[in-house]
């Protein structure tokens, strides 16, 4: 028969196995629905950047979003658009920034990951 403090010992074992297992955690890349190719946003307007959360894993490695602006695929990482959202949310209202004119902008969705959306046309302030 097993004593009692075998038994405690086992368990606290066996629970300290399961804190030391590695949780799975699952990269996130959701696809940009909104800046698409064909918009043309103002500076000064405000928009809601959205993306798809359908097939979002259930361990998200990392939750929080943030939302950059990119020219020419070259990300502005020190003004973000948007920072501290839950990233299932699928949207998150960013004002559009004073740039020069121009056809190459994107918006960048990190998470898990830096993902583009693709380039659309912001018309600058005069």
């Amino acid at each position: 028969m097993i004593s009692f403090t075998t038994f405690i010992l086992t368990l606290l074992a066996l629970f300290s196995l399961s804190l030391s297992a590695p949780m799975r955690r699952d990269v996130f890349v959701p696809p940009i629905i909104y800046p698409r190719a064909s918009v043309v946003w103002i500076a000064g307007q405000h928009h809601n950047v959205t993306w798809e959360t359908d097939d979002a894993p259930v361990n998200i490695t990392n939750g929080i979003g943030r939302v950059y602006l990119a020219t020419n695929t070259i990300i502005d990482l020190d003004h973000p658009l948007a920072v501290g959202f839950n990233i299932l949310d699928g949207r998150v209202a960013i004002q559009v920034p004073s740039v020069p004119t121009g056809q190459n902008y994107s918006i960048v969705l990190f998470g898990d990951s830096g993902n583009y959306s693709p380039q659309f046309t912001i018309v600058g302030l005069q």
